[in-house]
């Protein structure tokens, strides 16, 4: 069975045909993280197991997984505990194309589906993994960044005249798995490093080639620095110049 194919299966298991069709309300807040964990361990006895006085999304008897949607700040504790008894794999899925479903929790209705127009990228993940930098290099750390096509359903309660700006999420549910991108060490960062770009580059210049806000990128490049992949060479007025390291092959 292909991934894909898995990942089909821990879909339709999770969600349902019969659910599908019941609508959103039958279906749980964290639908993507269920899928997730029956994706990477079918066998719910490996499920929310107890270890070190925390619980672990996955436990296979030799290695840990956790599904991380967000805040990863609160992988902290568990990463303490864990990281120094068992590998550790941090899968963290990213929206690859995202369609929008908006619901009107007064009168029920679902708006029609519409196309985000703005595809995933592994950068988006570099926030939250800024939050556990100090973790990053430790060698039992594992990353698998998932790119999923999903429908995204919002709640119009949002502050704006359309109530979509600053709007609550209701759930996310996969459709197909697109790519996975692992991390096993601190070579494997550059996969997030541009092949061919002109060296040396600014922020900016990394914003620009990888298409993201330079905000961002800040933070990409903070966290690729101290993998060891880029390092800081200077500076062209008040910016930071970057160059790619050469790696020990």
């Amino acid at each position: 069975m292909t991934d894909k194919e898995r990942f089909e299966w821990a879909r339709d298991k999770i969600v349902g045909t019969e659910r599908e069709k019941q609508g959103i309300g039958t279906l749980s807040e964290k639908t993507v993280h269920a899928v997730l964990k029956n994706f990477y361990a079918p066998d719910e006895d490996m499920h929310e197991i107890p270890i070190e006085g925390c619980v672990a999304d996955i436990y296979t008897g030799t290695e840990i997984v956790e599904i991380q949607t967000r805040n990863f700040d609160r992988m902290r504790d568990k990463l303490g505990k864990f990281l120094p008894l068992y590998p550790v794999t941090i899968v963290y899925p990213i929206p690859y194309e995202k369609w929008l479903i908006w619901i009107d929790e007064e009168t029920g209705e679902f708006s029609s589906r519409r196309k985000s127009p703005v595809k995933g990228n592994p950068y988006v993940a570099f926030k939250e993994l800024y939050r556990i930098k100090n973790f990053l290099l430790d060698e039992n750390l594992h990353l698998k960044f998932v790119f999923i096509n999903m429908e995204e359903y919002r709640l119009l309660n949002g502050w704006s005249r359309d109530r979509k700006k600053g709007s609550s999420r209701f759930d996310r549910i996969p459709l197909e798995l697109v790519e996975i991108m692992d991390i096993d060490c601190s070579r494997d960062y550059l996969q997030l490093v541009p092949y061919g770009i002109p060296e040396p580059f600014t922020v900016k210049e990394f914003a620009k080639e990888v298409h993201i806000r330079a905000s961002l990128a800040q933070v990409v490049l903070q966290i690729l620095a101290y993998a060891g992949v880029v390092e800081r060479v200077g500076k062209k007025g008040n910016a930071y110049l970057y160059k790619v390291l050469e790696g020990d092959e």
